[in-house]
């Protein structure tokens, strides 16, 4: 984003009212007009919220002027008919390949804009409780003799507050819809359940560096979406337990008191820059603790193994593509690279959305399945306590050879086990 509030800029030297006339105004706006339409723009932001930690209209906006500068065609009917061919082809390979079945309903070709407007939901369910704790305990940080001072100035820093946050996920969640291939393609089950979605004009730039035919490259995509439907399909804990990490993450945080009580005493609130400048200073943003880095590594984690599995099962569907490893090889580079959503999150809540361990991963399920076959392998997705930990993704070979024997699924529910981070104990009459 630009050092400028809600995309607002400094009026240029030729403009009128430019630099050298009159005294200065608020935000570096030089001419009433322009002040006048600043004050527009920010009234229409906070007025667009509901009052939230997040503003999601001014991020739907925000996240839609950014597809539109960029170009945003309609799906073709033709490209339509090639996303339902595709998934439909998709899930046929992937039978051989896992005992979960087929995860999807029906098929979709996305432009940018439906993509943004189809996942909004998820994406609140990802960022609102970040958001949520560090808007609540940034009130909670002042004492009470000082809130009550602050007044109805609170309300208008939860209006801005919110409206930065809309703004920052916005961009993020833009720049991300000119790149995404998939519903899935983060990893995160963004989309409605049992669609699969392809976009068409990103699966086209992408594969346009590659030297693969067209067909082959949407073909590969449409295999990995598959794959995360019938993951995340028949998984029934999975997604709740990557939004219970994203949850716990948010349970840590908390908020320098030192720093919101030396921001109040010196706020002139009849000084909307120097409210900016306050909004912009980083008050806002989480301490770093134990516990969220706890929690961090758990999601971590999981959207590893998720990445992991989905890699190695299309490997072996995608065999009749003969540039099947260049595409793999691509993809895994994409994801390992991060992109402007990790930034965006990183830089807003402290959240990484990168697998940075996917090669590891998928070596342990194909170390896994080395051992105990296909069914063997997508058994250990049957509870969360039977998933390996970042140490097991050190030596995949010792965990598929510590879990040769059959596991008691019945005993596990007796109880609390290690979670995905520690490696449950097989049945010991197994």
């Amino acid at each position: 984003m630009s050092d400028f509030p809600f995309g607002f800029r400094p009026p240029g030297d030729d403009e009128p009212g430019g630099p050298g006339e009159g005294g200065p105004l608020p935000f570096g706006f030089s001419s009433s007009a322009d002040l006048g339409e600043m004050l527009q723009q920010l009234g229409r932001a906070l007025s667009s919220g509901d009052g939230g930690p997040v503003n999601w209209n001014l991020a739907r906006d925000t996240a839609r002027q950014v597809v539109a500068a960029e170009g945003d065609r309609s799906v073709a009917e033709a490209e339509q008919r090639a996303a339902e061919e595709s998934a439909r082809l998709a899930e046929v390979w992937l039978d051989p390949t896992t005992t979960l079945p087929a995860g999807t309903t029906s098929a979709r070709a996305w432009s940018r804009s439906e993509w943004i407007e189809g996942t909004l939901p998820t994406w609140a369910r990802i960022v609102g409780p970040v958001a949520e704790k560090v808007s609540a305990a940034s009130a909670e940080a002042l004492p009470e003799e000082m809130r009550s001072m602050a007044g109805p100035m609170l309300g208008m820093l939860r209006q801005l507050g919110g409206a930065m946050f809309g703004g920052q996920v916005g961009q993020g969640l833009g720049h991300l819809a000119l790149e995404v291939l998939s519903g899935t393609d983060i990893g995160l089950p963004l989309a409605p359940a049992g669609v699969a979605v392809l976009l068409p004009a990103n699966i086209t730039a992408f594969g346009a560096g590659l030297s693969v035919p067209q067909d082959d490259v949407r073909l590969y995509v449409a295999l990995r979406e598959a794959a995360h439907h019938r993951l995340y399909g028949h998984v029934a804990w999975l997604e709740a337990r990557l939004l219970g990490a994203i949850e716990e993450y948010a349970a840590g945080i908390n908020v320098d008191a030192s720093r919101l009580q030396e921001l109040f005493g010196g706020i002139d609130p009849g000084d909307p820059a120097a409210i900016q400048r306050a909004l912009e200073s980083g008050v806002f943003e989480p301490e770093d603790t134990p516990a969220q880095q706890a929690a961090l590594a758990r999601l971590e984690t999981l959207l590893a193994l998720v990445e992991g599995w989905v890699d190695t099962v299309v490997t072996r569907a995608a065999g009749p593509i003969a540039a099947a490893g260049a595409i793999q090889e691509a993809i895994r580079r994409r994801r390992a690279s991060g992109g402007p959503a990790e930034q965006t999150f990183a830089t807003l809540v402290g959240l990484e959305l990168r697998p940075r361990r996917l090669r590891e991963a998928a070596r342990l399920w194909a170390a896994l399945e080395d051992a105990k076959g296909v069914g063997g392998r997508d058994a250990v997705w049957a509870h969360p306590d039977l998933l390996p930990g970042p140490a097991d993704l050190d030596d995949p070979e010792a965990f598929a050879r510590a879990t040769e024997t059959d596991w008691d699924i019945a005993a596990l529910d007796d109880g609390p086990g290690d979670g995905p981070e520690g490696t449950a104990q097989p049945d010991p009459q197994s």
